[in-house]
């Protein structure tokens, strides 16, 4: 999961490098932080976070195959 995230926010990013994805197990969910520079969390938020919403869309459609939750937190 970590790795399909990391590759799509890196796609969306102009810093690439800055760009850093950590995973997290709990109870009965994944918790998944993706940390990017600053300037580039527009871009990874989207207008109106469409593009956030998509991205918590992916990972939950792959992540119901292994009856899990994923949640998909974003910060700076």
């Amino acid at each position: 999961m970590k790795e399909i995230i990391e590759y799509i926010v890196k796609s969306l990013v102009i810093d690439e490098n800055s760009v850093s994805v950590t995973e997290t197990e709990e109870d009965d969910a994944t918790i998944v932080h993706v940390f990017v520079a600053p300037d580039d969390m527009g871009r990874v938020i989207g207008k109106a976070g469409k593009i956030a919403s998509s991205i918590r869309t992916i990972a939950n459609s792959i992540s119901s195959r292994n009856h899990k939750k994923t949640i998909v937190k974003f910060g700076e």
